[in-house]
């Protein structure tokens, strides 16, 4: 199968989303398909060795490695359709695979030139991110315009996948297309070094186990607030935020780590004592989740955004409406209790093997994508 990967976002960039569709592609190949992964022409570090990557002009690229809409993305979405289109000519793509909303309207706004089924892979809902890049006055209005936005790349495209069962509810009603919750994978590598964990841990100012940790973007969707309020009800817990963001300006009871390389993060998340998910808006996966899970850390997360765990099985999961001091007291009693932290981290990492193996999901993304070409073909 000859497939098209369409990203409407800088590439290669440490962040969850560019991480997910490198390894997704990765596996892809791995399971017999022949890709072409389209991005913007922005991104750091070296594209993934072996990957055909196809990139948007510089001119007419977004430069703003950040998420969210800004105005220069539009220009780039309609590039990136351009050098698909061109490329469709030479290769003949069997299917388009797009990341996210902009990557799906780019795919369907140029399929009568291409013919190419469109596969909507939807890495979150609009319905609840959307709001998180305006202002506060602004909410409802931008979530009644995210739930437009969700319900037209999912009439747009020809099958969708989505990453968990909350976003396939709620898209399912939105389109008469397919709707197929494979999760992301992640297949796990050699442990970081103790002597690696400990040069990280001397680096943050803290000490092995002895610290929770978040790591990732600050984006608003990401509600480091609540974490915030959390660490301020709890001044003596030790709560670390690793970061490839410039860290905010002001005075916090959290403890912002820029850090030098993924393999620094990596690092950390190894030696932390509980990893925490603040994160309220259901609709995706959050690729952290794997992270944290692949270092048999402790999880603290809410239960409608980590769905596929179990409270006190193989996290510590918090309802819905939990606030800041539900939070605190779940990340206190963790990392004051070692024996259960390891009993939950040891749980994860079972579960990361067992249900996120990328050979298994990339098998069943195939067979999926196969049978939405054959519904388009027919």
């Amino acid at each position: 199968m000859r497939l098209a990967i369409l990203g409407a976002f800088p590439f290669p960039l440490p962040q969850g989303s560019q991480a997910f569709a490198r390894d997704h592609a990765r596996a892809l190949e791995a399971a017999g398909a022949s890709v072409t992964f389209f991005c913007y022409g922005s991104g750091q570090g070296d594209d993934p060795p072996g990957l055909e990557v196809v990139r948007v002009p510089d001119v007419l690229s977004s430069k703003d490695l950040r998420a969210g809409p800004t105005l220069q993305k539009p220009v780039s979405d309609a590039a990136l359709a351009a050098i698909y289109v061109r490329a469709h000519r030479e290769r003949h793509f069997d299917a388009a695979i797009a990341h996210n909303v902009e990557a799906t309207l780019a795919a369907a706004a140029v399929r009568v030139l291409t013919g190419v089924p469109v596969i909507y892979l939807a890495h979150t809902l609009m319905e609840h991110e959307l709001a998180s890049f305006g202002p506060e006055l602004l909410h409802d209005l931008l979530n009644t315009a995210g739930a437009g936005i969700d319900r037209v790349a999912a009439r747009s495209a020809d099958a969708v996948i989505a990453l968990c069962e909350a976003a396939r509810v709620e898209l399912s009603v939105r389109t008469r297309a397919p709707v197929r919750v494979i999760p992301p994978g992640l297949d796990p590598t050699p442990d970081p070094s103790g002597e690696d964990q400990a040069r990280a841990c001397a680096r943050a100012g803290v000490k092995p186990e002895a610290f929770v940790l978040y790591a990732g973007n600050l984006d608003r969707y990401q509600n480091l607030d609540e974490l915030e309020a959390a660490a301020r009800r709890v001044p003596e817990l030790p709560v670390v935020v690793a970061t490839h963001a410039a860290p905010p300006d002001r005075a916090s009871p959290l403890r912002f780590h820029f850090a030098e390389s993924p393999d620094e993060v990596r690092a950390l998340t190894f030696a932390a004592g509980v990893s925490v998910l603040p994160r309220r808006r259901r609709g995706g996966f959050p690729i952290k989740l794997l992270n944290y899970m692949e270092a048999r850390r402790a999880i603290v997360a809410r239960a409608d955004v980590a769905e596929s765990l179990e409270h006190d099985r193989n996290a510590w999961l918090l309802p819905s409406d939990a606030g800041a001091s539900e939070l605190a007291v779940a990340l206190s009693k963790l990392l004051g209790d070692r024996d259960r932290a390891r009993r939950l981290g040891c749980a994860a990492r079972e579960r990361l093997e067992s249900h996120h193996a990328w050979p298994l999901l990339a098998t069943r993304t195939l067979s999926f994508v196969g049978s939405a070409v054959r519904d388009a073909r027919a």
